[in-house]
């Protein structure tokens, strides 16, 4: 059993992340922009794989649909064969798994981003929906990594949870912490519905359509794209770890606790 006081350490460095999560960089000011402009200058066939997002991102929610994981795989990166297994490992050997899967997703990301920036426009409408599947299932694989299962509909809700954190204004993202740490504490109950889940496409749109309104340019956009792709998996990946990482950390801090 890892120390108390070694958990209470990892616990502050989190606590220090989310204070640190307050000033927005370049992209997300410009997404503040009066919308109407963006509205103007993306081209249509973006706007319409936007749109889709919002009922795919749904059917994720009710039955993960095919943007599921398979449990196995990421299991391998631990050494251990049940998801079950998992909560007693350390919180060391979780934390190697997860930056070298995050690696991974960085490096894969980036090789989709300068491959569909390519062709401008028409490849940007195939980067979209790929993004964002891809950045699903690392939420999900970082989720089993630290003992949580994406099959249950609670911890996909989790999950969208953390795309909308990266997606959030100061205001949002300090809301939507208080949430999670809710979820922590009474196991999940606490999101039984997800309300507002269309704003985090709502934002995602704008924002996106910002940092990827550079992409559509032809080869231009390979440079645009592979390092928008590049920093959109870091962040989320960067959010994922922090806060499935908090939760686990909860958790075994619990041990300590006496019986009652």
């Amino acid at each position: 059993m890892e120390a108390r006081q070694t958990l209470k350490q990892e616990l502050d460095a989190i606590t220090a992340w989310e204070h640190s999560q307050k000033d927005l960089w370049f992209w997300e000011k410009l997404g503040r922009l009066p919308f109407q402009v963006l509205d103007k200058l993306t081209p249509k066939i973006v706007h319409r794989k936007l749109g889709q997002l919002l009922d795919e991102l749904g059917g994720y929610i009710q039955n993960g649909g095919k943007y599921l994981v398979k449990k196995e795989r990421v299991l391998e990166r631990l050494g251990v064969t049940s998801l079950e297994e998992v909560p007693y490992l350390p919180l060391a050997t979780m934390d190697r798994a997860c930056d070298e899967l995050i690696d991974a997703r960085v490096t894969f990301a980036q090789l989709q981003g300068a491959a569909t920036g390519i062709g401008g426009a028409l490849t940007l409408a195939v980067d979209i929906p790929a993004l964002l599947a891809l950045a699903l299932k690392t939420l999900q694989e970082i989720a089993i990594i630290y003992g949580y299962d994406p099959n249950e509909k609670q911890e996909r809700i989790f999950v969208v949870k953390c795309l909308q954190f990266v997606a959030a204004d100061i205001v949002g993202k300090k809301a939507i912490l208080d949430e999670i740490s809710s979820f922590s504490s009474q196991r999940g109950h606490v999101f039984s519905e997800l309300q507002g889940w269309r704003e985090v496409i709502m934002t995602f749109r704008d924002q996106y359509g910002w940092k990827k309104l550079f992409q559509a340019v032809p080869i231009i956009g390979v440079i645009f794209g592979s390092l928008f792709n590049k920093s959109f998996m870091e962040e989320i990946a960067e959010a994922g770890k922090m806060l499935y990482r908090k939760r686990r950390i909860i958790e075994k801090l619990k041990q300590f606790e006496p019986d009652v």
